[in-house]
Formats: structure tokens, sequence, C-alpha cells
């Protein structure tokens, strides 16, 4: 069970914050899903969106950045701070979403160098499970680091494509497998992960649960862990 954004909606938190992290972790999920960007002045910002605060967070200064907080007044995060947590505990992984380069793909590049280096840096690479829309990005990361589990978010890939690529999972939105259920099996016989977002529904749960999916992600972790439980219940 991944947490997206972090378990923030049951305790009104904003959304890929520290505090959303924490709950998470604290919930026991499998794993928190988060954002990353790089900033002009070379600082790894966690955020959803490509703005804050109605800056371009990758055409700014974190100064610039940091002049809004968010709404429980934390700081806005870096991804150091995030790593240092998943560093302090044993159960849960980061889903680190590398959000696409607005400034091309030199900046993609260096965002993914400075990324990669940082797990390196605070010995985190296998808490670390990398995320994106940009299959390119996915490939420089294994550049990078050649057993580096990646996953790949955009659903335009088989399985048989992305085992091709070393890419480790389809990370892909629910319906996609509703569209090509074969895919499911298809994962299976190539061992790559199965990941579907954002899964909110009981019913889109269960569908998933029952096709065996390695990973849910989702806003309503607490749902999910019950319907978890009574699918544990009803297959025993």
């Amino acid at each position: 069970m991944v947490a997206h954004r972090g378990a923030w909606k049951n305790k009104n938190l904003p959304q890929n914050s520290i505090a959303s992290l924490k709950a998470a972790i604290a919930l026991g999920c499998v794993g928190s899903e988060t954002d990353v960007h790089l900033t002009t002045d070379n600082f790894l910002v966690i955020n959803h969106d490509n703005e804050w605060n109605g800056l371009v967070i990758q055409k700014n200064t974190l100064n610039d950045l940091r002049k809004k907080n968010l709404s429980n007044g934390e700081t806005l995060p870096l991804l150091h701070d995030f790593l240092k947590i998943i560093r302090e505990q044993n159960g849960t992984k980061l889903m680190l979403e590398i959000k696409s380069s607005v400034r091309g793909k030199v900046w993609a590049d260096s965002t993914v160098l400075k990324v990669v280096n940082l797990g390196h840096q605070m010995a985190v690479q296998k808490w670390i499970i990398y995320i994106s829309f940009d299959y390119e990005m996915l490939k420089e990361i294994l550049r990078l680091e050649p057993t580096a589990n990646v996953q790949y978010l955009n659903g335009d890939k088989t399985p048989g494509q992305l085992k091709q690529d070393g890419i480790k999972g389809a990370d892909y939105h629910y319906t996609v497998f509703q569209i090509h259920p074969e895919w499911i099996q298809s994962a299976k016989e190539n061992n790559i992960d199965l990941n579907a977002w954002t899964v909110n529904e009981e019913k889109d749960m269960n569908w998933l649960l029952v096709n065996g999916f390695n990973y849910i992600t989702t806003n309503e972790p607490e749902l999910l862990f019950k319907e978890i439980e009574k699918y544990s219940r009803s297959v025993e």
C-alpha cells in the first residue's frame, strides 16, 4: 500500500509534507509517494505541481520559493529532509517521482544525477523506488545506477517493452490495466512489478487485490488497509 503524497487526507495535512510522510510511516505503509523538482540554485524541492506560490520551481531559487510556507507552517521541504526521515525507519519506501523537466533534456539529466547522487550520499538506495512519466529519465537513472528500482508511470509501454529496457515496474493508472488486462499476466511472467494509481474506491481496490497487484497507490490508505484485511480473511 502506497500513500499518494503521504498520508494526508485523514488528518487534513498538506500533501507532500514532512507531516504526511511521517503519517504514512506511522500507518505502516509499504511506500509513500512524493514528487521532486530541481531549483535554479541546485536544491531538490518536494512539491507536486511545477509551480509553487505562482513560481515555476525549476526557474526559481529556493529562497524565493520558501517565501510561502505549507498550510501547517512547514517550510517547503527538500528531498534531503525526506531521505533523512526514510533513513531513520525500516518499513516504508519512498516512491520518488522525478518530475518531467520544463527546461529540456540537459536539465532533466542534471536533476536525475543530483537525485541519484543524494541517494548514494545518504545511503538510502534500497529505500527508494524511482518513478517518472519521462521514460528517458528512467533510462538515465539506470545508466547511473543499474540496480535501481525504476517504474514507469505513463501507461503506454507493454510489460515486455519495460523488461527489455530494464524498467522494474508498470506503475500505471488503474484504468490502463482494465483496458489491457492481458498486461497483468504479462507483467507477472516478465517479473515486472504491478502498481496502480490513484485508487480511492473500494471496488477498484478489490479488483486490484484479486488480480494480485504488488502495490496500490491511494489517497485513502486507511480504507485500503481495511479492504486488504477483508480480502485476506476471504482467501484464508
